[in-house]
């Protein structure tokens, strides 16, 4: 069954695609998402991310903004940084996305952006995100065929940074596949992590091995209230003249 585009009022300047059926359901309910925030991306403006969060406010009951920063310094070690520094850079660009995060949030109303969190150290924190994470390391152990989709999904990541022309190694693959493996339990059960009935995880890009998840070509499967959307036209919050109400009606 091919997935449908979602229009969603009032704030119609996102469209958020579902990648199947079981997908929009979830969307349609309307219970939860939880929107990807990645620190080192250029996409995450001040304005679109001020976009997001007016958009999660506006279209769902609860809404959590996923900021993998912890998991960031794995990329950062696989490109050469030494621990410690890419510790450090990895935090300091967590940092920063949270405030634009928090900035956003408090224009809409929103003063404690801390229940709006799921970052490292929200997830330090979590069991359920905790039990999520040792299910897939072990699976990743012990599965050849869901390792090398992992291993897929980092070199997706890695060739956006390396010089033009450059594959990255095995060894830089091996590290940098911790960040997917962190982020992996957010695509798998965010309702056991947030506490939710149901979830949508809302991004700007569908990468191969998370439309492989979705669809049920891993060995791994999201439960049956998770749910994925991808975002589209996010970039039209950079065009003058596009509408975006002034105030957002919360529960």
């Amino acid at each position: 069954m091919p997935s449908e585009s979602v229009s969603t009022e009032p704030v119609d300047l996102i469209r958020a695609e579902p990648l199947t059926a079981r997908c929009r359901t979830a969307f349609l309910g309307r219970v939860h998402a939880c929107l990807g925030i990645s620190p080192f991306n250029s996409h995450f403006s001040a304005q679109r991310i001020a976009c997001l969060v007016r958009w999660g406010l506006a279209t769902f009951t609860d809404v959590h903004f996923f900021v993998p920063d912890t998991a960031a310094a794995h990329t950062l070690e696989a490109l050469g940084y030494p621990p410690e520094r890419a510790a450090w850079k990895a935090r300091r660009q967590g940092q920063y996305v949270r405030n634009k995060i928090t900035k956003a949030l408090a224009d809409n109303g929103v003063l404690d952006p801390g229940p709006y969190l799921l970052d490292g150290q929200a997830l330090a924190s979590n069991p359920a995100y905790e039990e999520l994470t040792a299910h897939v390391e072990q699976r990743f152990r012990k599965d050849t065929g869901f390792a090398q989709a992992c291993l897929s999904a980092s070199a997706w990541v890695l060739e956006r940074r390396l010089p033009p022309g450059r594959q990255p190694t095995q060894e830089q693959l091996r590290g940098a596949v911790r960040y997917f493996l962190a982020e992996l339990p957010l695509f798998l059960d965010t309702p056991r992590i947030a506490g939710t009935a149901a979830s949508v995880f809302c991004y700007h890009e569908v990468p191969q091995v998370l439309a492989d998840l979705y669809h049920h070509r891993l060995s791994l499967h999201p439960a049956p209230e998770q749910g994925f959307c991808h975002l589209h036209s996010a970039v039209e919050i950079q065009r003058p003249g596009v509408h975006v109400p002034d105030t957002v009606q919360r529960r």
